[in-house]
């Protein structure tokens, strides 16, 4: 497809050779650390062709890498897409229309973010009329040695943060999904928490440059499942405030139990849930909004990992119920409909 090689040019001086070769070459800045992940967007687990724009599949499937390396406070090298698709996708209009779009999306998040896409591969999935799109994302990143954030540096008495707000993605696939009709025009530019999600890499930067945070990680699962790695990774145990939660304006819409859920379980928010030493810490960074959500607390035996304190002043166990891989598929879709169900 050199129509690929075309559009994604770069002159970005990370890549020493790119798209056109066997393999890329890059040129990792001195003193730093090379990170890697890699993300699946499958369809009908993560979208759906008939609701989601092909701009926002191709946006999407970026930005989850994007986010891994935010999380980590890394600064994106390269992009690398491996991408089968059915073969209607390359011989009819509206399947060529459809690649174009899906590109047009990726391509507008990669230059935001400078990130060159550098190689990659392309293949015809199999399963004729019924054969699915598969793309497989990996993101090359850098940070300085011994640098990088991870979950395994929170302590007992560090304060949780979040970027951002919550349950918005959540709402709006329930919107989208209610629909069963693809939007066909939507701009990045508005207030789209699912279509088009905003990895907080200047973030992530910030908080690894200027260390304020011991732990962190992106909320893709939702914000109960993601704490709970973050709370085994450091051995702690955590209490969130469920007035401190800053919720969605679309999920506030949804009413008060269920954007509390959206909040806490829906997930693809993409936004950073991090630990930091109690005591000052800015309002925000790269103006995103940080937020105080709770504390976490020496590991007990017998005590929940998680605990919510209510309005009231009750707390209760606080249990993960977002997005768990491999669990069954109908108490998966069940719990969270923030993986598009096939």
């Amino acid at each position: 497809m050199e129509h690929i090689r075309r559009d994604f040019a770069t002159n970005n001086r990370a890549v020493k050779l790119g798209i056109g070769d066997d393999c890329a070459i890059l040129r990792p800045p001195s003193g730093c650390e090379v990170l890697v992940t890699t993300d699946f967007t499958l369809e009908d687990r993560h979208f759906r062709r008939d609701s989601h724009p092909p701009e926002s599949v191709g946006h999407r499937c970026l930005a989850r890498g994007l986010s891994d390396l935010a999380a980590m406070g890394a600064t994106p090298l390269a992009a690398f897409l491996s991408l089968a698709l059915p073969s209607t996708m390359l011989t009819e209009a509206a399947g060529r229309a459809w690649t174009t779009r899906f590109f047009a999306g990726l391509r507008s998040l990669a230059e935001l973010h400078d990130v060159p896409l550098a190689g990659g591969d392309t293949s015809e999935s199999p399963g004729g009329k019924q054969a699915l799109i598969l793309a497989d994302i990996v993101l090359i990143g850098s940070a300085p040695r011994g640098k990088a954030l991870q979950r395994s540096g929170a302590s007992p008495g560090d304060a949780l943060y979040v970027t951002g707000q919550l349950g918005g993605a959540a709402a709006e696939l329930t919107t989208l999904l209610a629909r069963r009709k693809r939007i066909l025009n939507v701009k990045t530019s508005e207030d789209h928490p699912h279509m088009f999600p905003e990895p907080r890499l200047d973030v992530g930067e910030a908080l690894q440059r200027r260390g304020l945070a011991t732990a962190c990680l992106d909320i893709s699962d939702g914000l109960s499942t993601d704490l709970a790695h973050l709370c085994r990774a450091s051995g702690v145990n955590a209490e969130i405030e469920q007035e401190a939660l800053p919720i969605h304006p679309l999920a506030a819409r949804l009413g008060a139990r269920s954007a509390l859920h959206a909040a806490l379980h829906g997930g693809e928010d993409y936004e950073l849930l991090f630990a930091a030493p109690s005591g000052r810490m800015p309002s925000s960074l790269a103006g995103v909004p940080l937020t105080r959500i709770g504390t976490l607390k020496p590991r007990r035996t017998g005590h929940p990992l998680m605990t919510l304190l209510a309005p009231d002043g009750s707390r209760t166990e606080l249990k993960p119920g977002g997005w768990e891989h491999f669990s069954k598929p109908s108490r998966t879709e069940k719990k969270t409909p923030k993986k598009t169900p096939r």
